[in-house]
């Protein structure tokens, strides 16, 4: 059976993997309102900067930057408010104990439109250490050395 699954990435988050060593990945819905589903169907949408958190049993998504709808009227939404994700209750609670015991942060790393529908991938991620970028740096430039000959 083939699944004709339209993904169009709107916007992604390059410097997560560089800042940070990725475990495992969630998608999630996002509750949106106004006018914000067409602003990002424009792909006027930053994840620079924003982070994922877990308050009362829901996780919250902060500083993903929405723009404004430029055809909007005074009913446009504000661009920098705190977004709630959609997630099952037993992923939530998984995340959550995930965080509190290993130290561990939830980045979101790309938002995506997948059948009409605006997703968010988030990330279960640990920091790395400035030896540890210069590594990858290294390891990236003898890969692109190795594919010039």
């Amino acid at each position: 059976m083939i699944k004709n699954e339209q993904e169009k990435i709107v916007s992604q988050n390059k410097k997560a993997t560089h800042e940070y060593v990725i475990e495992e990945r969630y998608e999630c819905g996002i509750v949106l309102k106004g006018t914000e589903i067409k602003a990002i169907r424009c792909g006027k949408v930053s994840l620079q900067d924003s982070y994922c958190y877990i308050k009362k049993g829901e996780i919250f998504i902060s500083g993903m930057n929405i723009s404004k709808y430029e055809m909007g009227n005074i009913f446009n939404h504000k661009p920098d408010q705190t977004r709630k994700l959609l997630l099952h209750k037993q992923e939530i609670i998984r995340l959550d104990t995930k965080v509190k015991k290993d130290g561990i942060t939830i980045i979101p790393t790309k938002v995506y439109l997948k059948k009409g529908l605006a997703k968010v991938e988030i990330a279960l991620a640990k920091g790395k250490k400035l030896y540890d970028k210069r590594e990858d740096l290294k390891q990236k430039a003898t890969q692109k050395e190795l594919r010039k000959y």
